[in-house]
């Protein structure tokens, strides 16, 4: 076998795996270019505290409310149908931002652009899944995690410059402007590439029998699952609480505040540190238990804002931005998790349940930020440290893993 090709089978990198992975590039970096520099067009537009904690608390409404949909049409439609359908949806949101500019405009548009990653990743999920042998299925998760992290390092380096030098209300149009026409491009990708995975012989292009219900989806939800679920969720509060504001701490509030740009490049460290850590977890992940990968994730998650409320200057958000690449550390071992223990035939849907589920409650928290910060930011980053100290506990105490066997490697596909 060439080494490339050996290359290839390591890393599961099919034809479809392929469209999938440029479709997620092109649709993330015209996305991040714009999304995180959000808090501020706000703020220029006239909104206060309260409107940006909204905003990112309707993020996290709208990845719930739109997961188990996401996962209900991958099943119907088919993985290739249904991301062609919620690329369309994206760009409509952002050419509400480009052709509206208030900041009401924003809350409309968010409605679409927030959607794509939320409405897409069951899909994206179950297309891994499908495509590759169970035995790599940690590999197929990793790639998609880290090829997406490429333009969450990359995109707020090039808004932060668009910011700094356009400001931030014409900055952010023309952001959201370029990943307009990267969405196109992506749109053009996608259909080229991906392959729909072959259904069983006889079963229907769609499905009419995917479940509609997430009630009757939830009593299919197995024990273990609904243990990650909860401590998942007071992680992801611990995340959520600050997370609006973080932008908002480091260009602003410290003593030392630093430019838009060098925000961007601490977005590039971040997700540099991520990118790194990946592969090396995934290999080993697919060889041993993974509650442990899980574990350390969830502590990462749980210092990050309490190492962030002692950073005063550009060095020391940095190391903090570092802490914060590492909470990558399992996430791609939790997805895998969550689609391992899915019944079979329905991951798609799973996924998006446990997503709705995880998502609805957390942006409760979320819509709680812009209160918290108002009373001061250390209360804010408090909050969301307690939050992720219980999370972590839990799973520690309680949550499941899955006992691993060993699988033959596959010969090629």
């Amino acid at each position: 076998m060439q080494p490339a090709t050996r290359l290839r089978d390591f890393l599961g990198l099919q034809r479809s795996m392929l469209g999938l992975l440029s479709m997620v590039i092109l649709v993330g970096m015209g996305e991040h270019m714009a999304e995180q520099f959000l808090p501020l067009y706000l703020q220029a537009l006239g909104a206060g505290f309260v409107a940006v904690g909204t905003l990112n608390a309707l993020d996290n409404l709208l990845s719930a409310l739109y997961s188990f949909p996401g996962g209900y049409l991958s099943d119907r439609l088919g993985t290739k149908r249904a991301l062609l359908v919620f690329n369309l949806f994206a760009m409509l949101g952002y050419v509400v931002v480009i052709v509206v500019p208030s900041w009401p405009a924003v809350f409309v548009g968010a409605i679409f652009f927030l959607s794509w990653t939320a409405i897409s990743l069951p899909a994206s999920m179950s297309l891994v899944s499908k495509a590759l042998p169970s035995n790599k299925h940690t590999m197929g998760v990793t790639m998609h995690s880290l090829v997406r992290r490429l333009p969450m390092a990359l995109g707020p380096m090039f808004g932060g410059a668009l910011v700094d030098h356009y400001g931030p209300v014409l900055g952010v149009r023309i952001a959201f402007g370029v990943a307009l026409g990267m969405a196109v491009v992506a749109v053009v990708m996608q259909e080229t590439l991906i392959v729909e995975a072959e259904r069983p012989p006889g079963e229907e292009t769609t499905r009419p029998d995917a479940e509609h219900n997430p009630l009757r989806v939830y009593a299919h939800m197995p024990p273990a699952l609904k243990s990650l679920l909860v401590s998942d969720i007071l992680v992801r509060f611990c995340e959520q609480i600050p997370y609006a504001f973080v932008v908002i701490w480091a260009t602003e509030s410290i003593v030392h505040p630093v430019t838009k740009l060098q925000f961007g490049t601490l977005r590039s460290i971040e997700m540099a540190t991520a990118i790194l850590i990946y592969l090396p977890v995934a290999y080993f992940a697919d060889k041993t238990r993974k509650k442990p990968f899980v574990v350390v994730t969830f502590a990462f998650f749980t210092c990050f804002p309490l190492f962030l409320m002692h950073c005063q200057g550009y060095t020391a958000l940095a190391a903090a931005f570092v802490l914060r690449g590492l909470k990558e550390f399992g996430e791609p071992t939790r997805k895998t998790l969550i689609m391992d223990l899915a019944p079979e035939g329905r991951k798609a849907q799973m996924f998006g349940l446990y997503y709705l589920m995880r998502d609805v409650v957390v942006s409760v928290g979320a819509f709680s930020a812009g209160f918290l910060w108002s009373i001061s930011p250390q209360t804010n980053l408090w909050t969301a440290f307690a939050c992720g100290a219980a999370g972590t506990l839990w799973f520690a105490i309680w949550g499941k893993d899955l006992g691993w066997q060993a699988e033959p490697t596959p010969t090629g596909s």
